[in-house]
């Protein structure tokens, strides 16, 4: 999924070197990764989660998060940086900040995979934080380094990687933090790592972030709580709308209504957790202009309202730390309308 350019002295323009010179030129401007914005949520210290195949995410892309990733299920080619190679159930591999990668399954047309893999996603500031107060952490930094390049791990190390990552996605509190730090150790135990990129390669953030999708999907996130109108990220984009609309579509895997959606509802989330504001107060804060289309987008999305799902995040605190105010949580929960909705603010 890379390309090298060679050197040529001719530039007639038409000879066959002038002519591949050219396609190789096109294919390095069309290979630019994206850029995923990756949220934590605010109260987590990273984020780990699955997904399917095909999904919004399979797709040339990088982000400032350290990731590892776990294939559970399909076979197929993936890319690290200008590495290609072939991959299978088992395949464990850490990529360090703004390494592109993607990884394409090999299944028949309109086939649906529930689960294709396990990711943990965090970024340098966690561990360089961690390390400052547990200074026996420091041993991970040649790990991190080595990540750099994309570091792939034994099958063995795959197969005991994922009861870990597995639990990962359902703990709570300290037993995530447990499991997250028990993975590391793996990994840096792990035998006879392989780097994936060449020693030539280098990632060019700088430079993936100047192409057209990386300057829209970098103003969405920075622009939620505002309206934002395609029309007018089209022209940011320097393109009609009807072009942008299938340019967004083709990069994202989602129209753009969708996709800001999804954003607003994740930022929703986070306040929601926080307790701090109402319902009403985080609608318009994270850009929707009325509370029944908020209402309408986040059972959509979470199959329940906000409110009822504060209340159960209210529920699953109480219950993990003892507090006497379980029982108002679990009332929070059970104040829906019959249909399911709660839609007071």
């Amino acid at each position: 999924m890379h390309t090298i350019l060679g050197t040529t002295t001719c530039r007639c323009g038409a000879c066959g070197s002038c002519r591949a010179a050219r396609l190789d030129a096109r294919r390095a401007n069309i290979v630019q990764p994206d850029l995923e914005l990756v949220a934590v949520p605010r109260d987590e210290s990273f984020k780990v989660w699955s997904h399917g195949y095909p999904y919004r995410t399979v797709r040339w892309h990088f982000h400032p998060e350290y990731e590892i990733q776990l294939v559970t299920s399909t076979t197929g080619t993936y890319f690290v940086g200008d590495y290609v190679g072939n991959f299978a159930p088992g395949n464990l591999v850490m990529m360090g900040s703004n390494l592109p990668h993607n990884w394409v399954s090999h299944v028949s047309p309109g086939e649906h995979v529930d689960e294709r893999c396990l990711i943990l996603q965090f970024d340098a500031g966690f561990i360089a934080r961690a390390v400052l107060v547990f200074p026996e952490l420091a041993r991970m930094t040649s790990l991190l380094e080595a990540s750099a390049s994309g570091v792939l791990f034994s099958s063995k190390t795959g197969a005991a990687a994922e009861p870990i990552m597995r639990e990962m996605l359902g703990a709570q509190g300290m037993r995530r933090i447990t499991l997250f730090f028990a993975l590391l150790e793996l990994l840096v135990q792990s035998v006879d790592p392989v780097k994936l990129t060449s020693a030539a390669y280098r990632a060019d953030p700088a430079s993936y972030a100047g192409t057209r999708i990386n300057h829209v999907l970098a103003y969405i996130g920075k622009n939620l709580s505002q309206e934002l109108r395609e029309t007018e990220l089209a022209e940011l984009a320097g393109q009609s709308a009807s072009a942008f609309s299938r340019y967004f579509r083709r990069h994202t895997g989602v129209p753009f209504v969708q996709y800001v959606n999804r954003l607003r509802i994740n930022l929703a989330c986070q306040l929601l957790m926080s307790g701090e504001l109402t319902v009403t107060d985080i609608c318009y804060q994270v850009g929707f202009n009325n509370l029944s289309n908020f209402n309408r987008q986040f059972l959509l999305q979470k199959e329940m309202s906000p409110s009822r799902w504060r209340g159960y995040q209210q529920l699953n605190t109480a219950s993990s730390t003892g507090s006497p105010d379980i029982s108002a949580a679990t009332s929070a929960t059970s104040a829906t309308s019959a249909s399911g909705v709660q839609l007071e603010a």
